[in-house]
């Protein structure tokens, strides 16, 4: 195995406090998502951005593994899910929409496949309800 990248986040204040980067001079202002009015972002934002942009990575090893070179876009949505008192937990939904040429059928082989490989896919898997969705746009 080879490290390929590695970075450290810090955070004080929990979800309505800051985050570092160890690698970064950016500070990051969390603020809870029930809080809309305040300027910052939450974790479940930050989780998706990060794991659209893995997924699409990954999509884009898939797509040449497969002869295709489809444009697309991936669509992460996240949910912060609550059950009684302190049950609190992650669903959300991949989506992916290409254009150009690929199939329904091979579109939907081609996001499972992804879903199989994406570290972010692998981290989650058994732990958060994520459901696969795509369209082919002309």
């Amino acid at each position: 195995m080879a490290k390929i990248y590695e970075t450290t986040a810090t955070n004080t204040g929990a979800r309505n406090g800051v985050a570092t980067l160890s690698d970064s001079d950016k500070t990051f202002n969390l603020v809870s998502p029930a809080d809309e009015k305040q300027d910052g972002v939450n974790p479940e934002q930050l989780f998706a951005i990060g794991y659209s942009a893995c997924f699409n990575g990954a999509l884009g090893l898939v797509k040449k593994a497969f002869g295709k070179t489809f444009e697309n876009e991936v669509q992460i949505t996240v949910a912060l899910n609550k059950e009684g008192d302190d049950n609190f937990y992650l669903s959300g939904n991949i989506h992916v929409i290409a254009t150009g040429d690929v199939t329904d059928e091979d579109l939907q082989k081609i996001v499972a496949k992804t879903h199989e490989i994406c570290p972010y896919s692998k981290a989650v898997q058994g732990n958060v309800d994520m459901k696969l969705s795509s369209e082919v746009k002309q």
